[in-house]
């Protein structure tokens, strides 16, 4: 029996590439938690695509997709575990200076293996 891996490997691609595109990151390739948090449409058009990841990927350790009523933020967990395939995912603690407060988040770095 194969692995989905080797079965699905152009699916699983086009989807990582379809999240990538969802993330719209900056010229750095990054994206703020702050920003991810508070973009209902971004964790829409993420969480649509959870059915060709059941078909596509083993999903057993993707949290949120497995069982998303348990993660805060199942499409964060569905961006760490598929951006693997060709990025590594590095987080920071980031400052963003909001009129007079500043607002502590993370901001995730997508570099290309």
């Amino acid at each position: 029996m194969k692995l989905k891996s080797e079965l699905y490997k152009k699916e699983q691609q086009e989807i990582m590439n379809k999240i990538i595109e969802i993330l719209n990151l900056d010229e750095n390739n990054s994206i703020t938690l702050y920003e991810l948090d508070n973009n209902k449409k971004k964790h829409d058009e993420i969480l649509k695509l959870t059915p060709d990841i059941r078909k596509y990927f083993t999903f057993t350790c993707i949290k949120g997709v497995q069982n998303p009523e348990k993660v805060k933020r199942p499409w964060l967990s569905i961006i760490r575990h598929i951006s693997k395939l060709q990025y590594n995912m590095i987080s920071s603690d980031y400052t963003i200076k909001n009129d007079s407060k500043n607002i502590r988040t993370k901001n995730y770095i997508f570099i290309k293996k």
